[in-house]
């Protein structure tokens, strides 16, 4: 009786939705031959879906003022139940999630996966990876003590030597001439909201294409 119950609502909810087909397109497709490399991009996904969770649970107790970020992550290390935890996934996570999504990127690049039809996936991927170096540079400042100040004051340095627009991203990114609490409230709000975004946008284009095109063979297991 319960489980005809569960198929009726299923079978109402397939016919206005499209599970069955949802369900073959996305977990039931028929993969080339490979190895382990093919696994990279479900990893980085993995990661990135941890990274979000982890990161919600730090935004409860974190606070974003030079007055009191580093007090904040102080007292998650120290006085929230599995705190210490928690922040460590999230920060060892970043630098796991960094490497992984590079390798993949070379992966796909050495067995030409790149090639037609797929440039459209490959350039995606492309803006994946720079989103996910912008969480990295943006998260690094959060802790706000000093070799995380300094290392962002040399890297928004750097930024803004670019020829021509050097000055306006320099300010853009510190929102004036040196660090202060506008740029720890504008690191914040792009680690947590703007770069999330584009990344949870670009990876549905990402993993449309995938669907669409289908995963490439290496290129000595082609027909």
């Amino acid at each position: 009786m319960q489980s005809t119950l569960w198929q009726k609502i299923y079978a109402w909810l397939d016919e206005r939705l499209g599970l069955d087909n949802m369900y073959t397109g996305l977990l039931d497709r028929p993969e080339p031959l490979g190895n382990w490399w093919n696994t990279l991009g479900s990893a980085s996904l993995f990661l990135f879906l941890l990274q979000g969770a982890t990161g919600i649970f730090l935004t409860v107790y974190y606070t974003p003022s030079p007055d009191h970020a580093y007090d904040s992550i102080q007292y998650i290390m120290n006085d929230v139940a599995f705190g210490w935890l928690v922040r460590g996934i999230h920060h060892w996570g970043a630098s796991f999630m960094v490497m992984v999504v590079f390798i993949h990127m070379l992966r796909v690049f050495i067995t030409g996966s790149y090639k037609y039809p797929r440039e459209l996936t490959w350039l995606i991927g492309v803006g994946l990876l720079l989103m996910t170096l912008g969480m990295g540079f943006t998260g690094y400042l959060l802790p706000w003590h000093q070799m995380a100040y300094w290392a962002t004051t040399v890297a928004t340095q750097i930024a803004g030597s670019v020829p021509f627009l050097g000055e306006f991203i320099l300010k853009a990114l510190r929102g004036g001439p040196d660090l202060s609490a506008l740029t720890l409230q504008r690191f914040f709000a792009a680690h947590i909201w703007m770069l999330p975004a584009a990344l949870a946008a670009l990876i549905g284009a990402h993993l449309y294409l995938i669907i669409k095109h289908g995963e490439s063979a290496y290129p000595d297991k082609e027909d």
